[in-house]
């Protein structure tokens, strides 16, 4: 059946009868080459036939490709000494002219024709070399590769053709599309051109780099405003050409790239230039980037920036000389050929003498091509070395299966003209790229080296400077922009509007968030510890608020607590001396020690206002002044009682007081009292247990260190029991306003309790609008002014007579006060 389907299209296969120069060589091990030497632009038709490719347009970038093989072929054989690859064996070589997809199939027919039969007439083939596009290449991948006959293109780059599983001994001296769509999104990366158009080509290479460009633009936040696909140029796709200028036109991108191969790209460019399409980035593939197919377009000068990929360019040392000598060696060998030995004619038939005498410029896409056949010619080479077993000196003559050299050309690694030469796991080089530019003198085209990537690791390292941007550029990175929104300044963020997530509006972060960056749709929250006010690009330590012991206002009330327990101490020395006085007596005798010993702690208990609030101090600040001074207000209260009693009562209650004297009921009254309190303070700790916190809550900008708990069930029931105590306290004082001036404490006592009422209801004015630090003073100032109100009211006046009115601190006195109290009631 192989062999039926071989004779029928080598009968519809039309030739002249002419010979073929230059494109076979004997050998004792055959490379077959597919080259493009002709371009027939011919597509498969629904009848098995093609015409002559010597009918088209001879390829001078083909031609460069066969002087490759022929260069490396004759310098393999040609070595001696140590330097001599593969001693005492030659290689030799056929080519295909590959001309059109069709002539790629054919000779794919041929070649599997030596694999069918056992016995050929023609050499069979050690490996293949080509051919030159990825959509001629699929089809000998796939058919070859059953047979597993080696295959190396020197320019099929399609991603596809590294899947083992379809083309296992597909191999390759030029890097994956993969690789060039890395690079690609690199340098959008690199120049920060997030809004941009894809254009790629009717065909595998353009369609397969389009879809894996566009999954990998999406990973990093590039849009594409616009994609479409380029047909080959017809009169049936002129308009549509047209239609995708415009499309490109509209939405407004300044860079646009074009994912083609240089056939199309060759057609699509002069619409581009008849619409007036000027000043944007073209990104070009190695394919077009650097071919003088599409830099030879009349005016394509006007279209603005070409950047591109490019296969990086070695020195071809030796090759321009030996194109040199082409058409005096070829004229030698011209009268070898035979019809003969043209198997597959019409393929085989190009004459290289002509081609070479037409003195075609060698250009520096042709040399890196030409050097990438060169290293697959070597691979061949080095392959068959390790399988004939050369190291010895001289190489077995032995014959080799193609699934020998298909496992010897994966562990090839070798150097030639400086250059590492080995394959991956894929079949695919390791080699990098150059990033190149198109420079214009007049209408004179020149490209410049600009940068490079490596794809392992990926790096791109690209020089702006060197680059000739048309149109505007940025004023901060002199480079043109593409981009639907312009980013968003620190503190702001994104919010996305239509589509595509390049185009947004910037929203300022709110309170308490920030942004240090550009891209993001989020604002970052700050720590709990921190702030910031709405835009901000960092966050601010929060204040900490409390009152630290060397803080001029903490100063200012430390004096004010000595001045006070100086005050109280010094009082209670002086009563204890003078206890037996009448005034002292008077004023409640051993009980004023117990008065001012409670203010003295209530005093004390300020203290624990100070510095970070700790365990002990928030389980005493609260509890510890108001039982001392529950203490010190039910002996005012007592004592208020006994002279209302003696002076108002006795009469009406002529036993009373003598009653409540004698069970001891003013002691009693003051245990009671404060036992409740302390009752009421156990349980407030117990239940509402007070322990140090940082309140975050109260302020954006500030951490108050305060203690839990202060405003609990607990505290209430405290608050309300001294304020009853308190009113109580009022009101008996009050009711002995017009008794006797030594026993008339009621206007001394009612000014103390109003001191201690505004100073605490002040606080909790201010307490309820402000929990910072002019609280906390406020309170410490409470408790102090409380303790001096007791003290100024209650005590001071005694202190006075004590020290300047001794002669009114006698018993005499003090029954005078009496009888004139008496006489005046009567």
């Amino acid at each position: 059946m192989g062999e039926l389907l071989y004779r029928t299209l080598l009968l519809v296969c039309i030739w002249r009868c002419c010979y073929g120069t230059g494109l076979q060589l004997k050998g004792d091990f055959t490379i077959y080459g597919m080259f493009p030497l002709h371009n027939t632009g011919q597509s498969i038709s629904a009848a098995p036939g093609m015409a002559d490719c010597k009918q088209g347009a001879d390829n001078k970038h083909g031609f460069h490709l066969v002087q490759a093989l022929r260069y490396a072929v004759e310098e393999i054989n040609n070595s001696t000494g140590n330097g001599q690859l593969l001693p005492g064996i030659t290689l030799g070589y056929k080519t295909y002219d590959t001309c059109a997809l069709s002539a790629s199939i054919l000779a794919t027919v041929d070649l599997l024709s030596q694999q069918y039969n056992s016995i050929s007439m023609e050499p069979r083939a050690t490996a293949v070399i080509g051919p030159d596009s990825s959509d001629y290449a699929f089809t000998p991948a796939a058919a070859l590769g059953s047979y597993l006959l080696p295959q190396i293109s020197y320019e099929a780059s399609n991603e596809m053709l590294s899947n083992k599983m379809l083309y296992p001994a597909f191999f390759r001296t030029i890097p994956s599309d993969k690789n060039q769509v890395d690079a690609m999104i690199q340098i959008l990366l690199r120049f920060n051109w997030t809004w941009i158009a894809l254009l790629g080509s009717d065909n595998s290479y353009g369609q397969q780099g389009m879809l894996t460009l566009s999954q990998q633009a999406s990973n990093h936040d590039i849009c594409i405003a616009y994609q479409a696909v380029i047909p080959s140029l017809s009169n049936s796709t002129q308009q549509r050409m047209r239609d995708m200028v415009r499309n490109i036109i509209k939405t407004k991108v300044n860079t646009i790239v074009v994912f083609s191969s240089k056939r199309i790209a060759r057609g699509f460019f002069p619409f581009v230039i008849e619409q007036n399409v000027t000043d944007k980035v073209w990104i070009g593939t190695e394919d077009w980037s650097m071919a003088t197919l599409v830099s030879g377009i009349p005016e394509i000068s006007t279209i603005g920036t070409v950047l591109g990929v490019s296969v990086k360019y070695t020195p071809f040392s030796g090759f321009k000389d030996f194109e040199d000598q082409a058409v005096s060696k070829l004229g030698d060998i011209r009268a070898l050929n035979s019809l003969s030995d043209m198997v597959v004619p019409c393929l085989q038939n190009t004459d290289l003498y002509t081609m070479a005498t037409k003195n075609f410029s060698l250009e520096n896409y042709d040399i890196a091509s030409s050097f990438n056949v060169y290293k697959a010619v070597y691979a061949v080479a080095h392959a068959l070395r390790r399988v004939l077993k050369c190291d010895s000196g001289q190489c077995e003559k032995t014959e080799v299966q193609a699934g020998q050299l298909f496992q010897s050309l994966k562990q090839v690694r070798f150097s030639v003209r400086n250059t590492s030469v080995y394959f991956d796991k894929n079949g695919d080089p390791p080699t990098g790229y150059d990033i190149v530019t198109w420079i214009w003198k007049g209408t004179a085209w020149s490209f410049r080296v600009v940068g490079a990537y490596s794809p392992d690791p990926p790096y791109l390292q690209v020089d702006p400077s060197q680059i000739q941007w048309t149109g505007d550029v940025s004023d901060v990175t002199s480079v043109p922009e593409s981009q639907c929104s312009p980013e968003c300044p620190y503190g702001y963020r994104q919010l996305q509007i239509g589509q595509h997530k390049c185009c947004f509006e910037c929203m300022a972060c709110p309170a308490s968030t920030f942004l240090n960056k550009t891209g993001s749709t989020s604002c970052q929250s700050c720590e709990k510890d921190q702030w910031s006010p709405a835009e901000s690009e960092v966050c601010l330590n929060r204040t900490v608020l409390y009152l630290p012991w060397d803080s001029p206002l903490s100063l200012a009330l430390l004096v004010l607590l000595a001045l006070t327990l100086l005050l109280t101490l010094g009082t209670a020395v002086l009563f204890l001396l003078n206890l037996t006085t009448p005034v002292v007596k008077s004023a409640g005798g051993r009980t004023c020690l117990v008065m001012l010993l409670s203010l003295t702690t209530a005093s004390c208990s300020t203290l624990c206002h100070f510095s970070i609030p700790s365990l002990p101090a928030c389980l005493l600040k609260q509890s510890l002044f108001l039982l001392s001074f529950t203490i010190c207000l039910a002996c005012v209260t007592v004592r208020s009682f006994q002279v209302v009693c003696i002076f108002k009562w006795s009469s009406k209650l002529p036993r009373f007081y003598e009653t409540w004297a004698k069970n001891r009921g003013p002691e009693i009254f003051i245990l009671i009292t404060s036992v409740i309190e302390f009752l009421i303070s156990v349980l407030h700790v117990a239940l509402y247990t007070p322990f140090p916190s940082r309140n975050y809550d109260l302020y954006y900008n500030s951490i108050v260190l305060e203690c839990s708990n202060t405003l609990s069930l607990g505290a209430y029931v405290e608050i309300l029991y001294v304020s009853l105590l308190s009113v109580l306290c009022f009101c008996l004082s009050y009711m002995g306003k017009d008794l006797p001036a030594n026993y008339n404490e009621a206007k001394c006592i009612t000014f103390s309790l109003m001191i201690y009422m505004i100073s605490w209801i002040s606080f909790f004015t201010v307490y309820s609008v402000n929990r910072g630090t002019m609280a906390m003073a406020l309170q410490v100032a409470a408790v102090l002014c409380s303790v001096l109100g007791i003290l100024g009211g209650y005590f001071l006046p005694k202190v006075y007579i004590i020290l300047v009115k001794p002669q009114m601190n006698t018993t005499a006195h003090f029954q005078n006060c009496i009888q004139m109290y008496t006489m005046t009631k009567q």
